[in-house]
């Protein structure tokens, strides 16, 4: 380990543990130096390129009668050639765990033995790279660690946020609207823990140097077992400081960045993903200086994609695309518009009038779908997700799916792949799954909504028959072909909002300076033709739309059906 790399390391254990430093960063470089030996020779690979796409899915997406969950996943996946449309397989939290579909480990470092073993793990990683949930704000209840926290059990004791409860949270940040501080009698005596997400997920204790010993060992173990990508779970709430929001607090940044040093010394090549469900200006602090995330979740694109395509208003969404600044080199953006988790409505905040937001939250409801509440500083609810599939979203709450919903949805799609930043796509956005309602009334959770699991007979069934699911997959594969075949499409590839009168229209040119490609990706966002005036634009066609085929009739105009997208090789002219 090189000793600019260790006097880093140094600085940060200081910032976070003063007089306690020396001690931890002795621990910190003696895992360091084991893990530099194990995983040495592991190759390496530029850091992204416009190949680069990512499919979410849980382990169990797949249940077959002959096949532990993840084989059966590796099969569909592989028979259908889906590894080679995403290079990338996000496998969602896999270990032990008690609730919230995986997000409540009980077990770090196992994989759960409903699903199959690391075994299982590593034959998917022949076929992919893969990327991995590190959840560490918190651990289950019935966690081996926790357990030891209630019977006093050294360094456990020190694992966990104990906090008064006459003491004033006031100003606590929430993502939700259950207790803060949930009672546990220890046999040190009645404790009041910090609960974050459910009395069922108990957070960790940064304070504690031993505890972040042990998540680092953790985050190395799951890069040895094939990780390229780590996501780091509900971050933002890592540290604790009463009498603060307790959200994006600067020893939560120390964190990271320390966890970034340790990569980048450790496992180079590694990259690190934070997930932060904030508004834009508070998620891109997570890049740091270029020294801490690789990327950051583009939260702001989902909702207001959806409400451009609702209202046929593209007018937010393509000022927030014209303001918003670049990553700092060596970092991108990781582009989607749906998760495991519904879309969040804070990255909306002071980009969207409150009162197009209530248009919004009633669309969706009016769509089967509902509006999950967080505790504001003043104990007030409010709007913190909309809880539904990405394809109902974009339906008509009055019909069955249409052949105008699959367009709009599939705009939706081309649009998102376009941009600057790696794009994920979440499993049931390839398929165009509905709204899982008897999910949601089973579980009692507005979340599953989207979190439907499928049999291996019924999934082939549905994919085998021209049905929606056939379609959507269908122009889904199309689109992630053509994708990787351009240049301009490299992540970090030139991105410009192209000035258009027209709000149904949505503009944006991506150029690579080494190939010299140019590609207008221009979008319409409503149930009408529109035209848009390449000369106005300093443009001119040359070359067929990549997404159709379709050689334009004009070099200097092109004309959009309703939802359609286009992305057209362009060359720039002299306006005269």
């Amino acid at each position: 380990m090189q000793i600019d790399a260790i006097d880093r390391l140094r600085a940060r254990l200081r910032m976070l543990y003063g007089p306690r430093a020396e001690d931890c960063l002795s621990d910190v470089i003696r895992l360091c130096r084991q893990y530099e030996d194990r995983l040495k020779g592991r190759p390496r690979r530029p850091a992204w390129d416009q190949r680069d796409a990512v499919l979410i899915t849980y382990a169990d997406q797949i249940r077959a009668h002959d096949a532990r969950p993840l084989a059966a996943l590796r099969a569909f996946l592989t028979e259908r050639g889906l590894h080679r449309l995403f290079p990338v397989l996000h496998l969602l939290p896999f270990y032990p765990s008690t609730s919230d579909d995986g997000f409540s480990v009980a077990d770090y470092r196992q994989v759960d033995p409903d699903f199959g073993d690391w075994s299982d793990v590593a034959r998917l990683g022949e076929q992919f790279e893969l990327m991995f949930d590190l959840v560490l704000n918190h651990a289950s209840r019935q966690s081996d660690w926790f357990q030891h926290y209630l019977r006093g059990t050294e360094p456990y004791t020190g694992y966990f946020v104990e906090c008064d409860p006459r003491t004033d949270l006031s100003r606590v940040v929430r993502p939700r609207t259950s207790p803060l501080l949930t009672p546990f009698d220890t046999a040190r005596g009645r404790r009041h823990v910090w609960t974050t997400f459910s009395d069922d997920q108990v957070d960790l204790n940064y304070r504690e140097p031993r505890l972040l010993c042990e998540m680092l060992d953790v985050l190395l173990t799951y890069i040895e077992r094939g990780a390229r990508i780590v996501r780091l779970d509900a971050v933002a709430f890592l540290w604790k400081e009463p009498g603060t929001p307790c959200v994006h607090l600067p020893q939560t940044h120390e964190v990271v960045k320390l966890l970034r040093d340790v990569v980048d010394a450790v496992a180079p090549g590694a990259l690190l993903l934070t997930e932060t469900n904030v508004p834009h200006a508070e998620n891109a602090r997570y890049w740091g200086d270029g020294d801490e995330a690789h990327l950051i979740y583009n939260f702001s694109l989902p909702p207001l994609l959806l409400d451009a395509l609702l209202t046929g208003d593209a007018g937010h969404l393509t000022r927030w695309l014209a303001t918003c600044p670049p990553p700092p080199p060596g970092t991108t953006l990781l582009n989607f518009t749906a998760s495991h988790d519904g879309i969040g409505i804070r990255p909306l905040e002071s980009l969207v009038p409150p009162e197009r937001i209530a248009s919004l939250l009633a669309a969706v409801e009016a769509r089967g779908g509902s509006v999950s509440r967080r505790v504001g500083p003043h104990g007030d609810a409010s709007p913190y997700e909309l809880n539904i599939t990405y394809f109902d979203a974009l339906g008509d709450p009055s019909a069955a799916a249409s052949e105008l919903q699959v367009r709009r949805f599939l705009a939706s799609q081309a649009l998102m792949l376009a941009l600057r930043g790696i794009p994920a796509v979440y499993f049931h956005s390839l398929i165009g799954t509905p709204n899982d309602l008897a999910g949601v009334a089973r579980t009692g959770r507005a979340r599953a909504i989207n979190r439907r699991k499928f049999s291996a007979v019924e999934l082939e069934r549905l994919l085998n028959t021209p049905s929606i699911a056939h379609r959507v997959l269908d122009a889904y594969a199309r689109l992630l072909e053509t994708r990787a075949n351009q240049p301009a499409f490299h992540p970090d590839a030139e991105q410009h909002v192209l000035p258009l009168d027209n709000p149904a229209t949505v503009a944006v040119l991506r150029s690579d300076s080494e190939s010299h490609q140019e590609l207008l990706v221009a979008a319409s966002v409503s149930d009408r033709s529109q035209a848009v005036d390449l000369s106005r634009l300093a443009l001119r066609a040359a070359g067929a739309d990549l997404v159709t085929g379709e050689v334009t009739r004009a070099t200097d105009q092109i004309t959009l059906d309703p939802y359609q997208v286009m992305w057209l090789p362009v060359r720039r002219v002299r306006l005269e």
